[in-house]
């Protein structure tokens, strides 16, 4: 790693989207700290591979419980020892759906803590060192269902809306320090996490486009927002979902 590259953190980076977006940013020339859970093997996978494609180090697998205040406060700050951290995309995000009126408590508390509970545990102790850098990049992955809602999503919906309203809110209080901050809302991407919910038949149905979108159709536009070309956006929240209403 050296000096003049900005350090990015993705969370979530164990998944489809994650790495997809982790290829992307080091495209970009950012060194990438990817961060992963359950999960933390293909996140160290990914980082030996980008290593060694590229020749150098550009990638780090980290882990720690997003849902966990102290341990998220304790991973961050051994990253700020190197210095702030001035890309963060907040991609960790989970669903377990079941109609609200049979959901458990424990499937809307789990959604909720991983996706808005964890993205305040991992982007509060970044701001500052951020801020005086006057230079920044938030981006943080909601979902369509938190703009139009879905049937058996209340959790996630409502997780992903916060999301998107904590976004507009922390937007506006970072505009005058170089920092930029938006949402990504994707429909249907292929992927773990979409194959059981949506089986082909129903995709065409949903989609005008008739098919579900690629990682890297999302990766793509994170890449733009984190680069110099998007200085004067923010507050938006970008739908990548093939012509979904």
């Amino acid at each position: 790693m050296t000096q003049e590259k900005k350090r990015a953190l993705i969370t979530g980076a164990s998944g489809d989207l994650g790495q997809a977006i982790a290829r992307e940013l080091v495209e970009q020339g950012f060194f990438v700290y990817l961060h992963a859970n359950r999960r933390l093997e293909n996140a160290q996978a990914l980082a030996q591979t980008l290593n060694t494609e590229n020749g150098a180090t550009l990638a780090e697998a980290i882990a720690f419980d997003l849902t966990d205040a102290e341990a998220t406060q304790s991973g961050v700050e051994t990253l700020l020892e190197a210095g702030p951290i001035q890309v963060l995309v907040n991609n960790a995000g989970l669903h377990d759906d079941a109609p609200m009126a049979g959901m458990s408590a424990e499937q809307w508390h789990t959604v909720m803590d991983v996706s808005l509970n964890g993205f305040f545990h991992v982007t509060h102790p970044l701001l500052l060192p951020m801020i005086r850098t006057r230079w920044g990049r938030i981006i943080n992955i909601a979902s369509i269902a938190g703009i139009t809602g879905n049937r058996g999503q209340t959790n996630y919906a409502a997780a992903k809306a916060g999301l998107i309203g904590a976004t507009k809110s922390l937007a506006l209080e970072l505009a005058s320090r170089g920092i930029t901050v938006n949402a990504i809302a994707p429909g249907i991407i292929e992927g773990d996490m979409s194959e059981d919910a949506f089986p082909p038949e129903q995709t065409k149905a949903l989609v005008p486009m008739k098919r579900a979108g690629k990682p890297e159709d999302v990766a793509h536009m994170v890449g733009f927002l984190t680069s110099d070309k998007s200085h004067y956006i923010t507050r938006q929240v970008f739908q990548i979902n093939g012509g979904m209403a």
